[in-house]
């Protein structure tokens, strides 16, 4: 029999018993529905993790220069915490030597970072996050201005009191007024509001928009490190991702140097990449992929076994009309081919169905919610071949016996 004819027949069947064919392929629609529906939860996840949390603090083809890691994910042992707390800042000195040690086309900047009380003569105080920058921060972190302008080279290198200031703080600020040339205070001293920066997004339900930028050498950086000459980080950027392991190599052996470590000595401070921050979540999210495909199998073993009785019983019901096929010169392999194909089209019907409710099962969950899901395109693919798959398994025994019977007896019966 014609492929298509086979397909066409099993449709067929399944219109002509539209109960029987739709708690048939229960089974596998649940299991292929919950499948869907976990590995669209943990891809989103993932791509929420990858682009949104870690992807807006570390910019791309960048590096951060820390004495500890800047983000933590998972548990940290005390005495990790411990140790973390025994290392040496980095500091404004290490700066200049770092910078003359990266390969040509690096970018660079410093900053330290905290949170800071502002005051506007339009609004009560309101607590802001501060980052006091040297450098190309804007440039690595891709940022704009949508109003005013930004920092004037020579405003960096003086420390001028001049603030930019994030989207969020402006609507707190000043609600009714134009901030730019109107002025914020900062531990008493006044800063001149020059620009408007552009929406940075939010994390988490987090707004990353409550935001002030200021030149490093101004005196709001004194609020935010008490020890003297200390900075938060460096961070570095590299044109293309293949420049970035020559220029972490440069600024590793800068730092060993400067902190007098022994070869045998471990590193005291951190070269942070965005895999090496994403580094624990990776592992989770394999185990959470793996028990998404995992526990699904279960409803797709149930699925089988109420597929594998079907298809008993319809071989049963149609001995006759195999003994009559049997009879005009159909062959064994036909009636073999004839009722697997019949039990794959079954159980991939049945995992349409699951497709379609996990698909709308992710959406309900990213708009009721604010759990982030996306719904992978190997997933879709894996759940279709699950369906022919358990469909093939379950229909080769009724296959089986239906192509080995004989066809007089089969004719016989009635």
């Amino acid at each position: 029999m014609p492929f298509f004819e086979a397909v066409r027949l099993a449709l067929q069947t399944i219109r002509v018993q539209k109960l029987k064919s739709f708690f048939t392929a229960l089974g596998v629609c649940i299991g292929v529905m919950f499948l869907i529906t976990v590995v669209s939860i943990v891809d989103g996840m993932g791509r929420y993790m990858e682009t949104q949390l870690v992807g807006k603090l570390i910019a791309l083809n960048s590096f951060e220069l820390r004495n500890r890691p800047n983000i933590n994910i998972g548990d940290v042992p005390r005495e990790t915490w411990l140790e973390y707390a025994r290392r040496p800042r980095i500091v404004e000195s290490d700066v200049e030597p770092v910078v003359e040690a990266l390969p040509d086309g690096a970018r660079w900047a410093m900053y330290s970072e905290g949170g800071v009380r502002v005051e506007s003569p339009f609004s009560r105080p309101r607590s802001a996050d501060v980052t006091a920058i040297d450098g190309q921060y804007f440039q690595i972190k891709r940022l704009d201005v949508t109003d005013g302008r930004n920092f004037a080279p020579v405003e960096l290198t003086t420390g001028a009191s001049v603030v930019v200031l994030g989207p969020d703080l402006v609507k707190r600020l000043f609600p009714t007024v134009n901030p730019i040339g109107r002025q914020v205070k900062m531990g008493g001293r006044p800063y001149d509001v020059i620009g408007v920066g552009e929406s940075r997004g939010s994390a988490f339900g987090v707004s990353f928009d409550n935001y002030i930028f200021a030149p490093y050498r101004s005196p709001v950086h004194r609020l935010l490190n008490r020890e003297p000459h200390v900075i938060d980080a460096v961070t570095v950027q590299m044109p293309i991702a293949d420049a970035m392991p020559e220029a972490m190599e440069a600024v590793r052996s800068v730092m060993r140097a400067r902190h007098q470590l022994r070869p045998a000595q471990k590193d005291n401070f951190v070269l942070e990449t965005s895999d090496s921050a994403l580094e624990f979540w990776n592992k989770i999210k394999g185990y959470l992929v793996l028990a998404g495909v995992a526990l699904p199998a279960i409803g797709l073993v149930v699925g089988a076994i109420v597929i594998m009785n079907i298809m008993l019983v319809a071989v049963a019901e149609r001995t006759h009309e195999i003994g009559i096929r049997k009879a005009l010169g159909a062959k064994r392999r036909d009636i073999l081919i004839q009722f697997l194909i019949e039990s794959a089209t079954l159980s991939t019907f049945g995992a349409a169905m699951g497709i379609a409710l996990g698909a709308g099962a992710a959406a309900f969950i990213r708009t009721a919610t604010p759990m982030p899901t996306f719904v992978a395109p190997w997933s879709i693919a894996v759940g279709v071949l699950i369906g022919a798959g358990v469909g093939i398994v379950s229909g080769v025994y009724p296959a089986s016996r239906a192509s080995l019977l004989d066809p007089v007896a089969a004719l016989r019966q009635e």
